[in-house]
C-alpha cells in the first residue's frame, strides 16, 4: 500500500493543534507535504488521508458506492444535538431517500417566495442597529439567519415559541465558541454529564429544551395541518418514502434540527466574513456598492441574484475561509488507486476543502481576497467546493447563496460598517467549522446617499 507522507507529530499534540488552530495546521502540512498527506488515528491500519489535488477530490466524489462508502460525521455530539435520522449522519439508501425529500424546498419557484422575506428580516435587523455605534456583526448575522430559517421550516411569525427557540438554538451554538468547549466533540472523556454547568450539562439540557418546542410545533401542525401552507414542516409531513410511509415524529424532528442548525449557523460565519472583507479592501466595497446602484431603486431578488461582483465576492468570501475545512469522508472499501497511491479497505479518505482552496497553482496569491478571479475564470467543482461535493454536497447550497447575496444588497447600500481595529483577523474554530471571532465588532454608519430598495 503506497500512501502519502505524514507528520509522525504524537495524537494528542496534533488534536490539540486541530482544535486550537485548525487552519495554521493545514498550512503548514500544505507547505509540507504538497497536496496530500496522511495522519495516524488510535488505530493505526486505518490511516486518514488529507487530498487536495483536484484529480484525486474528482476521483474520490465520482467513485462508485462499492469502492467508496461514505461516513456520517460529528459523533455523539452531531448525534446528541441532530439525532440518528438527521441527513449529515444517514448513508447508503436512507440517505439517499432523505436527500430526495429535503432537496425541493430549497430550489425553483420557492426561492422568489423567500426572497421577499429575507429582505425583510435583514432589514429589521440592521433598522435595530444604532447610527455611527459599534456592534458584534456575527450576532446580527446570527440573528438574521437563525430568523430566516425559522420561518421557512415552521412558517412561524413572532411570538413566545419563536423567540424561544431563537434563544436556545443561539446558547446552544455558542456552546462551541471556544476551544475548550469545542473539545467535546473529538473526546469522548468531555462527554460527561456532571450537572448543569459542566459543558456537556448544559449542552445536553438546552437540547431538551429546544426539543420540547420542536416536538410541541410538530404535534401542532399535525392538528392544525393545512397542505396549503408553504413551510418545510408542512411539506414533510406530506411527503412518502418510496414504500409510501410518512415520516414519523421523530424523523421530522431530526431532519427539522439538521435544518436549523446547519441551515443558519453556516450563513451566519459567511455573512461576517463578507463584511470582513468588504471593509478590509475598500475596492471592493466601492466596485459592489457601484453595481448595486445600477439596479437604480428596483432591488428585486432574482435579479440581485444576478449581479456578477456580487456573486464573485460571495464566491471568493467562501473560497478564503471555507465554513467547512474538509467535505464528507469517504471509506475505501476495495482496493483502490487514487492518482499514484493506492489505498487499502478501511482507509478513510478527506477531501480537503481548506488546502483545495489555497492551492497556488489554482489560486494565485491565495491569501489575498481577489473576487476578481470568479469573473475571469470559471473553476471545476473539485477546484472549489465550500459546499463539498459528490453525494454529499449540501442541499442548501443555492439557498446559502441567495441568501448571502440578498442580506448584503439590502444591507451594504444602507449602511458602512468598519472594524473598530484594522488588525487582521484569522478564523477561529467552532464546533466543527471555521468562522470568524465571535466577539468581531464594527461600527455601523449609515451613509447619506444611498439605494431603496424596493422588492416586488
Amino acid at each position: 500500500m503506497k500512501l502519502p507522507d505524514g507528520p509522525q507529530t504524537p495524537r494528542s499534540l496534533r488534536m490539540l493543534q486541530w482544535i486550537v488552530r485548525p487552519a495554521e495546521l493545514l498550512e503548514a502540512y500544505q507547505r509540507r507535504y504538497g497536496d496530500s498527506f496522511t495522519l495516524r488515528g488510535r488505530d493505526s491500519s486505518s490511516p486518514f488521508v488529507y487530498l487536495s489535488h483536484p484529480q484525486a477530490i474528482q476521483q474520490v466524489f465520482n467513485a462508485d458506492p462499492s469502492q467508496l462508502g461514505d461516513i456520517g460525521g460529528g459523533g455523539m455530539v452531531l448525534r446528541t444535538m441532530l439525532g440518528d435520522n438527521s441527513l449529515l449522519l444517514l448513508q447508503g439508501d436512507r440517505h439517499r431517500q432523505q436527500r430526495q425529500l429535503l432537496t425541493p424546498p430549497f430550489h425553483g419557484e420557492r426561492m422568489r417566495v423567500y426572497g421577499k422575506l429575507i429582505c425583510e428580516i435583514a432589514e429589521q435587523v440592521m433598522n435595530q442597529w444604532a447610527n455611527d455605534q459599534p456592534i458584534n456583526i456575527r450576532t446580527s448575522m446570527q440573528e438574521i439567519s437563525l430568523q430566516v430559517i425559522l420561518r421557512l421550516v415552521f412558517g412561524l411569525n413572532e411570538g413566545e415559541r419563536l423567540q424561544k427557540l431563537r434563544q436556545l438554538i443561539s446558547s446552544l451554538l455558542d456552546t462551541f465558541n471556544f476551544p475548550l468547549t469545542s473539545s467535546m466533540i473529538f473526546f469522548s472523556s468531555v462527554q460527561k454529564d456532571l450537572g448543569p454547568w459542566s459543558p456537556w450539562g448544559r449542552f445536553t439540557r438546552i437540547v431538551q429544551q429546544i426539543d420540547e418546542l420542536v416536538y410541541a410545533e410538530i404535534k401542532q401542525h399535525r392538528e392544525r395541518f393545512d397542505p396549503t401552507r408553504t413551510d418545510i414542516l408542512t411539506l414533510l409531513m406530506m411527503a412518502r418514502d418510496e414504500s409510501g410511509q410518512p415520516m414519523t415524529d421523530v424523523e421530522l424532528r431530526d431532519e427539522l434540527m439538521t435544518l436549523l442548525v446547519a441551515g443558519h449557523e453556516t450563513t451566519a460565519s459567511a455573512l461576517t466574513w463578507a463584511f470582513y472583507w468588504i471593509d478590509h479592501q475598500r475596492a471592493v466595497r466601492d466596485k459592489l456598492l457601484h453595481e448595486l446602484e445600477t439596479l437604480g431603486h428596483n432591488l428585486e431578488p432574482s435579479a440581485i441574484a444576478r449581479l456578477s461582483y456580487l456573486s464573485a465576492v460571495c464566491s471568493e468570501t467562501l473560497r478564503i475561509y471555507p465554513i467547512a475545512l474538509v467535505a464528507f469522508m469517504r471509506t475505501v472499501k476495495v482496493p483502490l488507486q487514487v492518482m499514484e497511491y493506492e489505498f487499502e479497505p478501511g482507509t478513510v479518505l478527506l477531501p480537503c476543502i481548506y488546502m483545495a482552496h489555497h492551492r497556488e497553482e489554482v489560486y494565485p496569491e491565495p491569501k489575498l481576497f481577489k473576487p476578481e478571479r470568479f469573473l475571469e475564470r470559471q473553476f471545476s467543482p473539485y477546484e472549489y467546493l465550500p459546499f463539498g461535493g459528490g453525494n454529499r454536497r449540501c442541499i442548501g447550497m443555492a439557498f446559502a447563496l441567495f441568501e448571502m447575496k440578498l442580506v448584503l444588497a439590502t444591507i451594504v447600500p444602507e449602511f458602512e460598517l468598519t472594524l473598530t481595529t484594522r488588525r487582521s483577523v484569522r478564523p477561529v474554530r467552532r464546533g466543527l467549522t471555521l468562522a470568524p471571532p465571535a466577539n468581531l465588532r464594527m461600527v455601523a454608519k449609515r451613509r447619506q446617499v444611498k439605494v431603496q430598495p424596493v422588492i416586488v
